[in-house]
């Protein structure tokens, strides 16, 4: 999939599905530590009660947080990004709904950490208006690793541990889209260590599914007969 440079609202997914491909990959490396951790001494792909998190501790930083039922707010910065730097200046919230978290926005703007903004509701993203000369706003090269289902596959397929028997890895990131992911068939597929070698902390990693919404309801048990 391609995000055109700068960005436009199209080239991203739903905000469900792109939610749910992220919050999956902060899941699966969940770790105690690491919630016990301020997000502002973390890196890498997490969720916390703010919403989701990357951050390569250089080149680039992101946020998506769930502003309500079907609305969604994707803000960051990538080393790419030209819109900071443009003059005249642009306006990043330009055309924003009152709903945006306009505080932490404006505090990232007056420390001069921020690369652009999109918001999602009523199934559609957008953002503001950019002007024709302007050549990135470096949505391609923080996202693209969460926009691209391939690529958001081919990470989980990395995670699977291939001796055992279950659905692969596609089936569970189409399960995580749907928000009917069942987390013991995931736990039961994953690799018993992460890349690094270091156990996996499954009891995190079921917290971080939960916190992200991706699994199933739970099923009332059916009624005894009398």
């Amino acid at each position: 999939m391609t995000i055109h440079r700068p960005g436009l609202p199209e080239d991203l997914p739903t905000g469900e599905a792109l939610w749910a491909r992220w919050a999956l990959r902060a899941a699966v490396g969940a770790t105690i530590e690491d919630e016990q951790r301020r997000s502002g001494y973390r890196t890498g792909v997490w969720i916390d009660a703010e919403g989701l998190h990357y951050d390569d501790s250089g080149c680039t930083w992101w946020t998506m947080s769930r502003m309500g039922e079907g609305r969604f707010v994707l803000y960051g910065e990538d080393e790419s990004s030209e819109v900071k730097w443009h003059e005249p200046p642009i306006d990043m919230l330009a055309g924003g709904p009152e709903w945006l978290p306009y505080d932490e926005l404006r505090d990232r703007l007056e420390g001069n950490e921020l690369g652009c903004v999109y918001w999602y509701e009523h199934g559609t993203w957008a953002r503001a208006t950019y002007p024709d000369d302007l050549g990135d706003d470096g949505l391609d090269c923080g996202m693209i690793g969460f926009v691209d289902r391939d690529r958001a596959v081919g990470d989980l397929s990395d995670r699977i541990d291939a001796t055992t028997d279950g659905p692969g890895a596609d089936t569970l990131l189409a399960a995580a889209e749907a928000h009917r992911l069942e987390p013991g068939l995931l736990l039961e597929r994953l690799r018993p260590t992460d890349p690094d070698g270091d156990p996996l902390d499954l009891p995190a990693v079921a917290r971080a599914l939960v916190l992200a919404g991706l699994t199933a309801p739970a099923t009332a048990p059916d009624p005894t007969p009398s």
